[in-house]
């Protein structure tokens, strides 16, 4: 089968049920009815893979992930669907190295419950209507686990400064963890949407002559240098280990 024969089948497939998705981890059909080729820029993007048998980079491909020890079971990478079990088996199976494949176990996607954060809370993860209430993690709308992590540690040094009689904090918004509690309390409430940790999120950088790379190590470098800053401010320490941040 060709690509856009897939993409064809996974759009015309039966679909589980409708609503609305986390625009970071969409369905495949969803994807694929968004236009020609999207798979092959998306999910099915061969970044970095040579074909051995061609020397070449291949034009799609779909990667698969060790499961179990024994390598009998693999998974599906980037292929989330809301397909019925049925039109799953029949639409992966026109993938030539799945005809004779054993499906162990269908795909599904999961519910995403999560606040209205800009109406809820402020800055310091804290209810606008009850000063003993914190929030952090995926019901904020911050998805990834570094995030939902450092978001959890916001809410905690906030509750045990509330305990000490303290005011809550928030780190600086050139950290990315900032950026995160920034994200969540002041966006636009009619289109609030979870998002990632992403360089998007944090302040601009005063020079417009780093590009690429270069421009994400100076914000990186600079988020490390506020941290280090804002935790001693707190009456805190980083972890041992952790190197002295630079930024130019």
């Amino acid at each position: 089968a060709s690509l856009r024969g897939f993409e064809t089948e996974l759009e015309g497939g039966v679909k589980a049920g409708r609503g609305a998705f986390f625009e970071r981890c969409l369905p495949v059909e969803v994807l694929a009815a968004r236009g020609d080729l999207t798979l092959a820029h998306g999910p099915m993007r061969p970044t970095g893979l040579v074909d051995p048998s061609t020397g070449r980079r291949p034009f799609a491909v779909l990667q698969l992930r060790r499961d179990d020890v024994a390598g009998r079971l693999y998974n599906l990478v980037g292929m989330q669907t809301n397909l019925l079990y049925a039109e799953q088996e029949r639409v992966f199976r026109l993938i030539p190295a799945l005809r004779r494949a054993e499906f162990a176990r269908y795909g599904q996607m999961h519910r995403n419950t999560f606040l209205c954060s800009p109406k809820v809370i402020n800055g310091a993860l804290r209810s606008r209507w009850r000063e003993d209430l914190f929030f952090a993690g995926q019901l904020t709308g911050i998805e990834g686990y570094a995030g939902n992590i450092a978001s959890g540690w916001v809410a905690g040094v906030n509750a045990a400064r509330l305990v000490r009689g303290q005011s809550p904090v928030v780190p600086p918004p050139e950290t990315m963890t900032g950026a995160l509690c920034r994200y969540v309390y002041a966006a636009d409430p009619s289109a609030f949407q979870p998002i990632k940790a992403n360089f998007g999120l944090l302040a601009a950088v005063e020079s417009s002559t780093l590009k690429g790379r270069e421009r994400h190590r100076w914000l990186a470098a600079r988020g490390l240098a506020r941290m280090r800053k804002f935790l001693r401010e707190i009456g805190l320490r980083a972890a041992a280990g952790v190197p002295d941040a630079w930024y130019r």
